[in-house]
């Protein structure tokens, strides 16, 4: 199964072998703003690294740092070198990196700095003429989002989002874009007046996942699924983000935001975009989220009464997690001891159109729980109570299991005869793994969102649009909990556990059950 990689652009460059549509990128100047900071070490530098490796990044593309520590070329080389050892897929091969790292240059400045801007647009024009990079600039504001409007109003000062005989400038902005509707409104119009929509990228690494990627191909290439996505067919389906770790050194941001606004309003929602959204009109980066919007818009919004019977918030107490001891939340560091910032939730929607009718969506994440793992579970119904499930009760429904991370792949489960003379069915699973189908490690995410962006392809991006509907849904929920004199109450959940059994009443309610991962 071949990932999704399309970009219609009537100016694209030459193809590259095999099923593709996506343009290979042209050469151009990388700015990292934040370059000191940990996503730049771990998942950015990695990422270009990688795509260097793969013979996919343009020998004249270049990459600039920018951050407030005073370092030089050198020093700043050495220290990617070392991490590139401990966080790249592909390793560090010595030839490659000497070759990458040449063009892997600092620029110290504090953000709002106008000098360090006039000295950047300098340097910037000097590497255009030296490699034939045109003036092709993307900007990767690899900072909080207080820090956005600071730098984006010296790039515009400078003319740095300028462009010029057919160049291009592009901004990708990380997560978390906003911490409600109004406030993800008040960031985009500061990104609106410096950048346009067509060249500003929200990223989502999510979205750069294989299996992420792969949902529409299963669903739109493959004829044994497509005629039975829909509620003729379906039960319900489950989507789960787990993961055992606490909230380590992110406590203060971590209490700002919760499980709900850290992840839920933009990776599961996205998720829960691909698999439900109806078929595009092509592979355009407008066309597959316009789909994805009617999603969002059609998830039905709950009353704070409601809220109250769909939604559970959740916080981890004391437990044991692979093998040692762990703390309660309000007990971490630099959490407040009383705080109400969910680290669990669990809630059921329901998404009103004809497609969707009456099938509820699951969705769950939490921290401190058993194992790490993301996934999408497409619940069938259950076949007739005659010939073999009158004679077996319980033999339960076909399940297709989407694994986002960390063992990327795909599996269904089905019924067949148990080998022997008598008549015993039980379950078996077919699963499809893409690091042992294709001999070779899927790319990072970043690698396949960074390429995205250089080659102008948004599809793996979202939308000012999706951007607002998604917070319209979860501000209805939020308000529920915090603007309610009667608010649900916060439910709690030993850590090494699978959250707190009103998560399992939820379900159980509809005579449904979560599945173990």
């Amino acid at each position: 199964m071949e990932a999704v990689n399309a970009s219609l652009s009537p100016t694209a460059n030459p193809l590259k072998e095999g099923l593709s549509s996506r343009s290979m990128p042209r050469p151009c100047n990388v700015v990292i703003f934040g370059a000191s900071g940990d996503l730049t070490f771990r998942k950015l530098i990695p990422a270009l690294y990688n795509i260097e490796a793969d013979g996919d990044l343009p020998a004249t593309t270049h990459i600039t740092g920018f951050a407030r520590r005073p370092k030089t070329d050198e020093a700043f080389r050495a220290e990617l070198g070392e991490a590139l050892a401990k966080f790249s897929r592909s390793g560090r091969i010595e030839g490659v990196w000497n070759d990458f790292a040449s063009r892997v240059h600092y620029h110290q400045s504090e953000f709002g700095n106008a000098e360090g801007y006039r000295e950047l647009a300098e340097k910037l024009d000097k590497l255009d003429a030296e490699n034939g990079t045109a003036g092709n600039r993307l900007f990767y504001l690899s900072v909080g989002p207080s820090e956005f409007e600071g730098i984006l109003g010296k790039l515009q000062e400078h003319g740095l989002n300028k462009t010029r005989d057919g160049s291009w400038a592009r901004v990708i902005v990380e997560k978390p874009f906003g911490r409600d509707r109004e406030s993800a409104h008040d960031l985009n119009e500061k990104v609106s007046r410096v950048f346009e929509e067509k060249d500003t990228y929200r990223i989502d690494h999510y979205l750069g996942k294989e299996t992420a990627q792969n949902i529409m191909v299963l669903r739109f290439a493959n004829s044994l699924f497509e005629p039975l996505w829909n509620h003729k067919y379906i039960d319900h389906i489950q989507v789960t983000a787990a993961e055992p770790m606490g909230v380590e050194a992110r406590g203060p941001y971590y209490d700002s935001a919760g499980a709900l606004r850290d992840m839920v309003q933009n990776h599961l929602t996205q998720l829960l975009c691909l698999v439900a959204m109806e078929p595009p009109t092509d592979l355009s980066a407008d066309s597959v989220r316009d789909e994805k919007l009617k999603v969002v818009r059609a998830m039905r919004k709950w009353t704070p009464e409601e809220v109250a019977k769909n939604v559970v918030r959740a916080q981890y107490g004391t437990g044991v997690v692979g093998g040692k001891e762990v703390p309660a939340y309000r007990t971490e560091d630099r959490v407040n001891p009383e705080s109400q910032t969910e680290t669990y939730v669990a809630f059921k929607v329901l998404v009103d159109n004809w497609r969707w009718s009456g099938v509820p969506f699951y969705v769950r994440v939490g921290k401190r729980l058993p194992q790490h793992g993301t996934e999408i579970a497409i619940v069938f119904k259950e076949t007739p109570g005659v010939l073999f499930n009158a004679e077996q009760a319980g033999l339960g429904p076909n399940v297709l299991v989407l694994r986002i991370q960390p063992d990327e792949g795909v599996s269904l489960r089905i019924q067949s005869k148990r080998p022997g003379v008598q008549l015993a069915i039980e379950s078996v699973k077919m699963d499809f793994h893409y690091k042992t189908s294709f001999g070779k490690p899927s790319p990072e995410a970043y690698e396949r969102l960074l390429l995205d962006a250089m080659s102008g392809d948004a599809t793996l991006f979202a939308r000012r649009d999706e951007v607002d509907a998604a917070w319209t849904f979860i501000d209805s929920i939020e308000h529920a909990w915090h603007e309610n004199p009667n608010p649900p109450p916060m439910a709690t959940y030993p850590s090494g556990s699978w959250g707190p059994k009103e998560a399992d009443d939820l379900l159980a309610a509809d005579g449904r059950a979560w599945r173990l991962l």
